[in-house]
């Protein structure tokens, strides 16, 4: 019995701490910030975000995930656009070969960038100045998830002298991806992300491969979520919010459960 009351004193006390650090996170966002199911949606996701070894990276949400969650898309991409703008988060495009958007809080993005900045401080590899111009006249300016040479030029000279340099090491940096149908435009990219969006990729279709094989091609979602993915560092929930919402697996709930099956193409 006394065991049974101590637990749920923990669990209230873990419920409020959680609570506090929530608002703590939405306040350093910003004082303007309005509140929404996507930016809930958003805080819940980021929390949730799977531990990764090897790469160090800050949490990042897809846009696929936030459609599993809010059912209504047009409000989600209008909540989306809203906290762009009101610059508590960036979106970015991912070069997985489908229409992928990631979406990382500003704060999150602004130390993936410190992390980089040390990274390359520690290999002597070029003039560090460019990411200060970079973190205080191009993120804080540039909302959109691309820019042009030009105008990523004209920005960087607010703050010094640019050179082709100090462009490179930007790319190098990983902040940057040159277009490949238009090379006088840059994608605006999370840094070490590459070997994350392999295994996004690859546990998509294990994910997909393991559902198909099925009698029905589906699965219970309890006994779905327990099992591990072999080719993708991200966990199962993690896979399944994202094909979820994208339309590539429908959940139903049944007398014994939910179930996850796989959409009728």
């Amino acid at each position: 019995m006394e065991k049974g009351k101590k637990r749920r004193r923990e669990e209230e006390e873990e419920e409020i701490e959680a609570k506090n650090s929530d608002a703590d996170h939405s306040l350093s966002l910003g004082k303007n910030l309005s509140f929404s199911d996507t930016l809930m949606a958003l805080r819940i996701m980021r929390a949730q975000f799977p531990q990764i070894d090897k790469v160090a990276i800050q949490p990042f949400i897809l846009q696929s995930q936030l459609y599993s969650s809010v059912k209504d898309r047009t409000q989600v991409d209008r909540e989306l656009e809203s906290l762009r703008r009101e610059k508590a988060v960036r979106v970015f495009k991912l070069n997985t070969g489908q229409d992928d958007h990631g979406i990382m809080f500003l704060d999150d993005y602004i130390k993936e960038i410190e992390h980089v900045v040390k990274r390359i401080e520690k290999r002597k590899q070029g003039d560090l100045e460019v990411f200060k111009w970079f973190k205080v006249h191009v993120i804080e300016s540039k909302l959109e998830s691309s820019i042009e040479h030009q105008e990523l030029c004209s920005l960087l000279s607010l703050g010094g002298r640019v050179k082709d340099e100090h462009i490179s090491l930007l790319i190098n940096a990983g902040l940057i991806t040159r277009q490949l149908i238009d090379p006088t435009m840059y994608w605006f990219a999370i840094p070490n992300i590459g070997s994350i969006l392999k295994g996004l990729s690859q546990g998509r279709k294990e994910l997909l491969s393991l559902l198909n094989r099925r009698r029905y091609r589906e699965m219970m979602l309890a006994a779905l979520e327990k099992k591990r993915l072999r080719f993708s560092p991200l966990d199962m929930r993690f896979h399944l919010r994202d094909l979820i919402g994208s339309g590539h697996l429908k959940t139903a709930h049944t007398p014994t459960g939910m179930v996850v099956r796989v959409s009728k193409e």
